[in-house]
């Protein structure tokens, strides 16, 4: 018996092992018995494997798995994926969300879509390879943390040295080339007022009216934003402004304290998010100026410039015609942009829907499987064998 699994057993024991990322520390998993089981099937397949340790990461690792021909260090193709997923309620499945159910052409569990089962169908691809034949570089990237702080990227591309001509980051795209995508910017306003009995209002400074204020001001720059920039190749074309979360107070006849909201904003290409945050200041001080030392902005977790990648280049022609679909643009956020650093033409494309990721009973349609190995069997050839 090989001692890589196959297709099948390559999905279940990745969606077996629980590597969930989230802020909280009671959720927090290691990523590690997951790297350590890529780091197997790939050593076997005779990749040299570098496992590397990421910073503020709770010891969450990356791993690189590489062959490189004699004479060849540059150039190539890179494949990438990250280890991590959401946090899932369970009572919310119809199935155990680490166990691979097969159910009407689907393939359910936490991860089959978003997106351990990308490096499962890597495996089956490269299986089916004479990679003795390759004639430029070939890497496999697991990565940590995509699904919260994406420090597993920041940590490669800072200490990395290898310059793959191309990259696919295995997202689920629908097969689809994405070359564009918006960013994400989270970030928490806190008021804090003076508590008191509701009797006597002139005693205390209610969060809740300040935050009403700090809203309207919030408000207005959704509207700057949505006027002054463009990119008309998104379906929602301007930066998006959220208000998604808001709590303040603890009884009706109790002048409120303290009132908290969160917000994300979406930036599209060309706006750092050093200046949405200088924009974001901008806006609310005028609230920080009626009412000093109240207002207090914060990050929820770090964010993710957006991505502009080129669609006119040959290789996008390649990929074009090979997967059947023409580059397109998305409005979520990926690792994309931190591998700008590496100077590799870059896209998104995986299999399965971003409709089912983030979603009780995630799933992966078993229509993709066959087209998704066979075009990463011919992205690897045309990029590394030709």
């Amino acid at each position: 018996m090989p001692k890589v699994p196959d297709l099948t057993r390559c999905f279940q024991s990745l969606i077996a092992t629980p590597t969930i990322s989230a802020l909280e520390d009671e959720q927090d998993q290691s990523n590690r018995p997951l790297i350590e089981l890529l780091h197997n099937w790939l050593t076997d397949l005779g990749f040299q494997c570098q496992i590397q340790s990421v910073f503020n990461s709770r010891g969450k690792q990356n791993l690189l798995a590489s062959i490189v021909p004699l004479g060849h260090s540059r150039g190539g193709l890179l494949l990438s994926g990250h280890t991590d997923t959401v946090p899932c309620d369970e009572s919310r499945w119809s199935s155990d969300p680490f166990q691979l159910t097969e159910k009407e052409g689907r393939w359910y569990g936490l991860g089959t879509c978003d997106m351990k089962g990308f490096f499962a169908l890597i495996i089956a691809a490269l299986q089916q390879l004479p990679l003795e034949k390759l004639s430029q570089p070939l890497y496999i990237l697991a990565s940590a943390d995509e699904e919260t702080t994406m420090n597993g990227a920041k940590a490669f591309v800072a200490e990395t040295h290898i310059k793959p001509e191309y990259a696919i980051i295995g997202e689920p795209t629908g097969l689809r080339p994405v070359y564009m995508h918006k960013g994400h910017l989270a970030k928490g306003i806190r008021i804090t007022g003076r508590s008191g009995h509701s009797s006597d209002p002139a005693k205390g400074l209610n969060a809740i009216e300040v935050m009403n204020l700090a809203i309207t001001q919030l408000l207005k720059l959704r509207e700057h934003l949505k006027a002054n920039y463009n990119e008309s190749v998104f379906s929602v074309p301007y930066p998006t402004l959220n208000l998604g979360h808001i709590h303040g107070g603890d009884a009706a006849n109790r002048i409120c304290g303290c009132c908290e909201l969160h917000l994300d904003i979406r930036p599209i290409p060309g706006i750092p998010l050093e200046d949405l945050e200088l924009l974001l200041r901008q806006y609310l001080s005028p609230v920080q100026d009626e009412y000093p030392g109240t207002l207090d902005i914060f990050s929820l977790y770090p964010g993710s410039e957006a991505f502009h990648g080129r669609c006119d280049t040959p290789w996008v022609a390649e990929v074009t015609q090979l997967s059947g679909h023409q580059p397109e643009v998305v409005n979520y956020a990926t690792e994309a942009p931190y591998f700008r650093h590496l100077g590799c033409q870059t896209l998104v494309l995986g299999p399965g829907s971003i409709e089912q990721a983030h979603q009780p009973d995630e799933y992966l349609d078993t229509a993709y499987i066959k087209p998704t190995i066979s075009l990463l069997k011919e992205l690897i050839y045309n990029a590394c064998m030709k």
